[in-house]
């Protein structure tokens, strides 16, 4: 009898009568295992569309008890000869390593050493891993696997994933080999990549949303960047063909796993707090994740400026300023954000292999100053080193007057608009005040306009802050970009571009007439506030 028809008979004696029929359900089940001579079968839906999907890269889950651990497994026994399956850490593993004995029907080939592996009867490799800091993933390099399995996958960086991926080959011919991300919806910006790397699934903003399970197809530009295309066939790029791989997503429930689903864990997923209800119960990629207590910028706010976009800037509205956040070429891109009062254009990103790196400064000031319009005030940050040589060409050009080196580390000014805590440093000034300006409860609302940019949002709403003490009294410190990159595994070039562009330059509330007033080519007077008047003396 094939597999389809007593997987069938099995879902309509769970339908119908589970708790009388249990023994027929573990009867059935042994007799697909001895015809079809499989250790582990996928029960009836999302997990058998996930077991069959010719995906080379398949998102499965969402909510808690779908069988993502076990999809993993599930593969490794039955359609794979070498397999890697990982957790962020080593002491997340036993659960795994104990179901995997069970399904192995003991513990003959396994060796519980780290890193954990086990060799079935039938010659199949299952190696059990983890990385728990960034560079831990690198473990692996060189070593082969057709099936890399990530249980609880955005609990990974972003980085480590994407370098596991580019070892998942096999030389036996004929062998699948693919990746299954296996996990529930991210919790906090860490595993916001998620939904940038499943965009035709879990991004609300996509302009062609994909059905679970269909097929899209994507390749790396020369900028290191997903680009979706048309399908399989190859794409040229730069003389070279590039071969898209495939992804999709597979939404998994408690109600599909039809082991889990008479029992008590319904109750307790509906006992969890917020955000793990979201998360783990309801599955819901863009609703589960929660702000941080301490996250500096709502979430909710960014996603608020978003909808308000329009297409072009208000009429009438000069562009004001500009924020550079450089690059010294590599792999790290130039980003410019172009800011018109409150809207801001789409950003800008040089990729840094497109930097030559013996005139780094003329180059990037060249691009910089090919943007700009309405004599913008442009600031340039000068961390890291790279911004220097960007600056003296900028400055050069247009004057001191117009260009501002941003150095976060500097000395912050002011207090907050409460008047209740100063500022630590510089970074942690502009990122607040750009927090303020997002506030949509001050009068008028907020004038911030983001463009739709996935990617802005996971980086404006990554840093967290912290109350300090500071020239005896208190102040608000905002965690270093160092930190928060170190954190997230990447930089939040975007959120820092979009943030230095609203540290400084010409807006509306400090304008005397308004940008009616505006004229091409001519200063406008700025209303300065006591304490920023007495700065500038």
């Amino acid at each position: 009898m094939e597999q389809a028809s007593v997987l069938d008979q099995l879902a309509n004696i769970m339908g119908g009568l589970p708790a009388a029929q249990a023994e027929q359900v573990a009867l059935l089940a042994t007799r697909i295992k001895r015809e079809r001579g499989l250790r582990w079968i996928a029960s009836v839906g999302p997990q058998t569309e996930a077991y069959k999907s010719p995906a080379d890269c398949l998102l499965y889950g969402g909510q808690g008890g779908g069988g993502k651990t076990d999809l993993l497994l599930g593969l490794a026994f039955n359609e794979h000869r070498r397999s890697l399956i990982l957790r962020r850490q080593y002491t997340d593993l036993s659960a795994i390593t104990e179901r995997a004995i069970q399904i192995n029907g003991s513990r003959d080939g396994f060796n519980g050493s780290s890193p954990p592996k086990l060799r079935t009867s039938e010659g199949r490799l299952i190696e059990f891993g983890a990385a728990k800091s960034l560079g831990d993933e690198q473990a692996w390099q060189g070593q082969p696997h057709d099936l890399l399995g990530c249980d609880e996958a955005v609990h990974f960086l972003e980085l480590q994933i994407r370098f596991l991926m580019g070892w998942v080959r096999s030389t036996v011919e004929g062998q699948r080999v693919r990746t299954v991300l296996a996990t529930n919806p991210p919790l906090d910006a860490s595993g916001q990549w998620i939904v940038g790397m499943f965009r035709p699934w879990l991004d609300i903003t996509h302009p062609n949303p994909a059905k679970p399970g269909e097929l899209r197809w994507f390749v790396t530009d020369p900028d290191g960047k997903d680009m979706e295309v048309d399908g399989p066939r190859p794409v040229a790029m730069d003389g070279r063909m590039l071969i898209p791989m495939s992804r999709t997503f597979i939404p998994a429930s408690l109600r599909d796993n039809p082991f889990l689903l008479k029992s008590n864990y319904q109750a307790n997923l509906d006992a969890l707090p917020e955000p793990l209800r979201s998360a783990v119960r309801d599955g819901n990629f863009m609703a589960a994740r929660q702000d941080s207590e301490w996250q500096v910028i709502p979430t909710a706010w960014v996603i608020a400026a978003q909808q308000r976009w329009t297409e072009r800037p208000p009429q009438g509205v000069p562009m004001c300023a500009m924020g550079v956040d450089a690059s010294g070429g590599g792999t790290d891109p130039m980003t410019i954000a172009c800011r018109h009062d409150g809207w801001y254009a789409p950003l800008v990103e040089i990729a840094g292999k497109d930097i030559p790196r013996d005139r780094i400064g003329t180059h990037c000031a060249g691009i910089v100053l090919s943007y700009r319009r309405d004599a913008a005030k442009v600031i340039i940050d000068m961390g890291g080193g790279y911004g220097g040589g960007i600056y003296e060409h900028v400055c050069a050009t247009i004057g001191k007057e117009f260009t501002l080196g941003y150095k976060g580390a500097g000395d912050g000014m002011g207090r907050t608009h409460d008047k209740q805590m100063a500022f630590k440093n510089k970074r942690t000034e502009a990122l607040w005040r750009f927090r303020e300006a997002l506030n949509p409860d001050q009068d008028g609302g907020s004038p911030i306009a983001l463009p739709m940019d996935q990617g802005l949002v996971a980086d404006l709403t990554a840093p967290t802050w912290e109350p300090v003490s500071h020239k005896g009294g208190m102040a608000i410190k905002v965690e270093s970009k160092e930190d928060v990159c170190a954190r997230l595994g990447r930089s939040t070039d975007r959120g820092d571009a979009v943030m230095m562009a609203w540290s400084d330059g010409l807006k509306q509330a400090n304008i005397k007439d308004g940008w009616p007033g505006y004229q091409r080519g001519r200063q406008n007077k700025v209303v300065l506030g006591h304490m920023e008047a007495r700065r500038r003396r």
